[in-house]
């Protein structure tokens, strides 16, 4: 990420915005994808977060540009318009393009794409088992690596409050894998 990007969209939002973008695409299409878990709506959602960007600093002064702290900006936009759409969101049909392969990717061993996919469900399930003020928050910081101050931003909550989520998250989280390895304790003990 380039530190300088809010000052060079404020003297030149249409030359500097391919340039914004690039630098913060991964970061809209992680969140989007997380939110809506299939790639083609992840794709869209991203995309529409933006032109949403674009038209806010279209409509921005300089000085309110300047002062931007565009992860976290970019953050909130994204799941502001994720939840929109999850509460308008049509049955989901299958993906074609998730499904085929390209001939000249890397292939890993099916074993171990199976264990990368189960653990991967497997902390999908334990996030997802998180409330979600505390999910969302361990997302942005851990998953995405917003800062928390662009956390505050993202979430529009105080930045003692979104320290204080990320930190009970956690807690949660070992908590629950303490749960689950407890019963392997217990077999090993005996």
């Amino acid at each position: 990420m380039c530190a300088d990007c809010p000052s060079r969209l404020a003297d030149d939002l249409e030359g500097a915005f391919p340039l914004f973008l690039e630098h913060h695409q991964d970061l809209v299409y992680n969140i989007a994808l997380r939110s809506t878990r299939r790639p083609a709506d992840a794709e869209d959602l991203a995309q529409d977060a933006f032109v949403r960007a674009y038209r806010a600093l279209a409509g921005y002064d300089r000085a309110r540009i300047v002062e931007l702290r565009p992860r976290g900006w970019l953050a909130a936009i994204t799941g502001n318009l994720a939840r929109n759409r999850s509460r308008r969101r049509v049955p989901a049909t299958a993906d074609l393009d998730a499904v085929t392969e390209r001939a000249d990717e890397v292939v890993p061993l099916p074993e171990q794409e199976l264990e990368r996919r189960e653990t991967a469900l497997e902390w999908r399930r334990r996030l997802d088992a998180l409330p979600a003020r505390y999910r969302r928050a361990l997302e942005l910081r851990h998953v995405d690596g917003l800062s928390y101050p662009e956390l505050a931003i993202a979430l529009d909550r105080p930045l003692g409050t979104v320290k204080s989520d990320v930190h009970r998250g956690v807690r949660l989280l070992r908590e629950v894998l303490a749960q689950e390895t407890e019963p392997d304790r217990q077999e090993v003990e005996r």
